[in-house]
């Protein structure tokens, strides 16, 4: 069970993005790994086609990534779905609830929705002004007041509200950014991919508590690039 559940107005769907367009997604989901029921639940859940455009909507419930303007694209269902369960997983394993989570990249604002609905309180910050000024509309639409964003330069994260229990970055560098790791709790998670643009894998940080961070490989991915400044 989400702790924040949706609104019942925003499941709604006809055709190609009707409830059991999403039930087929949920099944491909697990066929392909996915574990966790909750990711499951709220994934089916959470209306995908209100986050592209509606040219794209009958591809809404695809298990792919599609583009949502400005060179950025709403992550692969798989993906968000994959990240979220790896969160979701330190904090199972440490027998806490997740708290404060700081995602980089609001992009179409999917990531945050996702998580909104599994943790306390979200923070997003995203470089690209119009993008931000739609996902900010869609967390109004969705009832969702447990979602802060902010139009910054990802790269700088969100230091006032730091330290974050969990990070997620939804596009990739080569390394992650020493000032975001800085604004990571000492026992949190952070959850990104890294490499270039030909070779990217799908890494979690998990910290010890005493200033050390153990790193696991958890795939193959591919992502937009991290870039800074704002635009």
């Amino acid at each position: 069970m989400s702790m924040h559940p949706l609104p019942p107005a925003a499941l709604k769907g006809e055709g190609m993005t009707s409830q059991r367009a999403r039930d087929r997604l949920a099944v491909q989901l697990r066929e392909s790994g996915i574990r966790d029921p909750r990711v499951i639940d709220v994934i089916r859940n959470v209306p995908r086609h209100h986050f592209i455009d509606q040219a794209l909507h009958s591809r809404a419930y695809e298990n792919t990534a599609l583009p949502i303007g400005h060179g950025q694209t709403i992550s692969q269902p798989w993906v968000v779905a994959r990240m979220t369960e790896a969160l979701l997983e330190h904090f199972d394993e440490r027998r806490e609830k997740p708290g404060r989570v700081l995602e980089i990249g609001t992009g179409s604002g999917y990531q945050a929705v996702v998580l909104a609905a599994l943790v306390e309180q979200v923070y997003t910050v995203e470089r690209i002004e119009e993008l931000l000024r739609q996902a900010r509309r869609r967390f109004r639409q969705l009832g969702l007041a447990n979602i802060r964003s902010r139009y910054d330069d990802g790269k700088l994260g969100w230091a006032d509200e730091a330290p974050f229990d969990a990070i997620i970055l939804t596009a990739a560098g080569d390394t992650i950014p020493s000032r975001i790791l800085q604004q990571l709790s000492p026992t949190g998670v952070l959850v990104a991919p890294v490499g270039s643009p030909s070779r990217q894998v799908l890494i979690r940080l998990r910290g010890d508590g005493q200033g050390d961070f153990a790193q696991e490989e958890l795939g193959a991915v591919s992502f937009v690039p991290l870039l800074g400044g704002i635009g």
